[in-house]
């Protein structure tokens, strides 16, 4: 898969040439042929082909071309024939004063042609519209692709969280069993009372709630990525872990990223062309004040029943050949082209707001995820610390247990803080790995694990 670099129209283009013929794998109705297993990349592979939202960009990225198309032969002369034929019925005055009835044929016949000489450049105009409007569908699919890519991204990285979560609490519950089995032995032989058992035990019933709550997380973890993917029901996967996952990194300045992202986005330029676009509009509205000059022309023949003139001599006797000029000025419109001018006028700043508007938008989405960077390696740190010290008390204390020395509120209050410890850490690990990704990507590096 392509990412989104400068310029991004680029990698459209290169996305839509393996539409729709080059799948990676078969039609979701052959669900054998769909990996066991998912790399990141994977996803990234599947969504570009398979996803309905970027299928459905893609065929109005080919009905705007068509209006190109259809734009650019408003320039070429039309031609138009036609034909008729027709049979009268009727009594008419004879030589000798009756009026019998009588049924004549007749027949017209003729190819007509007409083009546009002049028209105040509106074709051009129009031509110019339709091949931004082309850029646009283009830029409307990158920027689902990005959408895309950060929200698959971040499912991934869900699984991810939610499966080293639950190693960790599967190794807190068999821990905790183990402890139970050694406090049951130990109350059985009296040096325990019944109270530090059972709080052993409940903080094993605890630990046990922990991980079913960690295997429905996982559960439903990877399920958003499925919908995400559209992958078929009842299918089943897996995704591959990275083998190290980077939590921390150098960050760029925040400056240098919102000027590469305004000067590459796809969203930036979608706007960027919607100014160029209602430009167009205002001018093809002043171009309704000039006067439309086109060139037309016929060649036709007709003929009716006469017994003196056979068919093809009368064809031969009427035809005709017409070419001529038609210039149609404006003088009056009832206001209509003043309204149509200054309602351009309008879209035109409007396009210019939504410029605006997207440009301080993005730039405020950017500094966001640069303050969340910011507070997602300083918590990573902070959790790195915490465990650090929580991992220690708690083996300590695990021994202390181990040896009838723990006071079995202090080792319960320093196992659960372990826990705490733990889940923040897992946590504040991939959350950071987020946000370092997505930083990266608003400056055109492309996701990677």
């Amino acid at each position: 898969m392509m990412f989104l670099r400068r310029p991004v129209f680029v990698y459209v283009i290169l996305l839509l040439s393996f539409f729709p013929g080059s799948a990676v794998w078969a039609q979701d109705s052959t669900w054998g042929v769909l990996p066991a297993q998912w790399r990141l990349q994977d996803c990234f592979d599947y969504a570009l082909q398979h996803n309905i939202t970027l299928n459905s960009l893609r065929l109005s990225r080919m009905s705007s071309e068509q209006d190109l198309l259809l734009s650019k032969a408003a320039r070429l002369p039309d031609l138009r024939g036609t034909a008729s034929q027709n049979l009268t019925g009727g009594k008419s005055l004879a030589a000798d004063g009756s009026y019998p009835y009588r049924i004549g044929a007749a027949g017209t016949y003729s190819v007509n042609s007409s083009v546009t000489i002049f028209q105040g450049g509106t074709l051009l105009y129009d031509i110019r519209q339709k091949q931004l409007a082309t850029q646009v569908a283009a830029l409307n699919i990158a920027q689902q692709v990005n959408d895309l890519t950060i929200l698959i991204t971040q499912a991934y990285l869900n699984i991810l969280l939610a499966k080293e979560n639950l190693v960790y609490v599967n190794d807190v519950v068999t821990t905790s069993a183990a402890q139970v089995q050694q406090g049951q032995q130990r109350y059985d032989a009296g040096s325990i009372a019944l109270k530090d058992l059972a709080s052993l035990q409940a903080q094993l019933a605890n630990d046990r709630y922990l991980l079913v709550t960690a295997e429905n997380q996982h559960r439903q973890n990877k399920l958003s990525l499925k919908q995400l993917l559209q992958l078929p029901g009842g299918y089943n996967f897996e995704i591959v872990a990275p083998d190290t996952l980077l939590a921390n990194a150098r960050l760029l300045p925040l400056q240098e990223v919102v000027d590469t992202a305004l000067a590459n986005r796809p969203e930036v330029k979608n706007s960027e062309l919607g100014v160029a676009i209602s430009s167009l509009d205002l001018a093809k509205a002043k171009a309704a004040y000039w006067p439309t000059l086109s060139g037309n022309g016929a060649l036709g023949s007709s003929y009716a029943r006469d017994p003196d003139n056979n068919y093809f001599k009368q064809l031969d006797n009427n035809f005709y050949q017409q070419i001529g000029l038609t210039l149609s000025v404006p003088i009056f419109t009832r206001r209509v082209n003043k309204t149509n001018e200054e309602k351009s006028r309008i879209a035109v700043d409007q396009s210019r707001l939504n410029l605006q508007n997207t440009r301080t938008t993005l730039s405020q989405t950017i500094e966001q995820a640069y303050i969340n960077v910011q507070n997602a390696q300083s918590q990573y740190d902070a959790a790195v610390e915490q465990l650090k010290y929580t991992q220690e008390s708690y083996r300590i204390a695990t021994e202390q247990l181990k040896v009838g020395v723990a006071n079995m509120v202090d080792f319960l209050q320093q196992k659960n803080l372990y826990i705490q410890a733990l889940q923040n850490y897992i946590q504040s690990k991939y959350s950071a790995a987020l946000t370092i990704r997505i930083y990266d990507f608003y400056r055109g590096v492309p996701v990677k694990l």
